[in-house]
């Protein structure tokens, strides 16, 4: 693993792995994007670390990781983090993905507004669901039947919203039961209407900047297309015409500037 701040950052709402992810890359590329992707997050993906697991030298690696960024698969930069004390640090970031991503959303994903466009899972039961199903093995005057739970459900998803965990739900629905429970999903409903935590602070949008993959400078993300900026493309910007005074009019501000010392010296040997 690599050191707090410097290691592998998976990108959200990627596309399920499937064996054919990186078939229309280059060989080299798309073995070590295939190996890079099966890593955990924080993992060490810098050149050094990676030589020495991959069949690979350092130039060749540091090509291809360049590669994986001009093809959408990667972008280095750096985040800012706020703790609640009010201060901040930046630290460098390399963020991956699987499923390829254009410039633009790249952008959207520095500014925090990353587009969901991620193929569509299939239905499950919800994390409310399963928990309000559970509650009748170790509290059986609260068993439920599924149209209940189900009813249920966006309640207790709306405790989950508001930061509460499955043993805070938990604790509210199960203590201090009436003896006996008449009506269970009456009971609880009421319960998670009165006992509903305060709603979270909004969340603050991130702080990211992408840095070129080439040179390393810092820039905006429309700044650097395929994580390139213009100098390393070779497209500088045009130099701005320089007026130069014609040579007579330098040689005679040249002139006063010299009189006007000489008259200060004579002004000085006076006094």
């Amino acid at each position: 693993m690599a050191t707090p701040g410097y290691g592998k950052r998976s990108t959200p709402d990627q596309h399920p792995r499937t064996a054919h992810d990186f078939a229309h890359l280059p060989p080299r590329e798309a073995a070590i994007a295939a190996y890079v992707d099966r890593l955990p997050d924080g993992a060490d993906i810098s050149v050094k670390t990676l030589a020495k697991q991959l069949p690979y030298g350092q130039c060749a690696l540091r090509t291809a990781l360049n590669r994986l960024q001009n093809a959408g698969r990667l972008r280095r930069g750096r985040e800012r983090l706020d703790s609640d004390t009010g201060s901040s640090r930046w630290i460098t970031r390399t963020w991956f993905t699987r499923t390829a991503r254009n410039d633009d959303w790249w952008a959207a994903f520095t500014r925090g507004d990353v587009p969901n466009d991620s193929e569509p899972r299939p239905p499950t039961r919800s994390r409310a669901h399963i928990l309000l199903a559970a509650l009748g093995r170790t509290t059986p005057s609260l068993s439920l039947s599924a149209a209940e739970c189900a009813s249920l459900a966006p309640l207790v998803a709306e405790w989950f919203a508001r930061g509460a965990n499955e043993d805070v739900v938990r604790h509210a629905l199960t203590s201090g039961l009436p003896t006996p429970v008449h009506h269970p999903a009456a009971l609880l409903r009421r319960r998670l209407a009165d006992k509903l935590p305060p709603e979270l602070p909004p969340p603050r949008p991130p702080h990211r900047i992408l840095e070129c993959a080439k040179c390393g400078v810092l820039g905006r993300p429309e700044a650097l297309p395929g994580g390139v900026c213009k100098g390393c493309r070779g497209e500088h910007a045009p130099t701005r015409p320089t007026t130069l005074l014609p040579a007579p009019v330098v040689h005679a501000r040249a002139g006063a500037i010299r009189a006007a010392m000489s008259r200060k010296r004579e002004e000085s040997m006076r006094a």
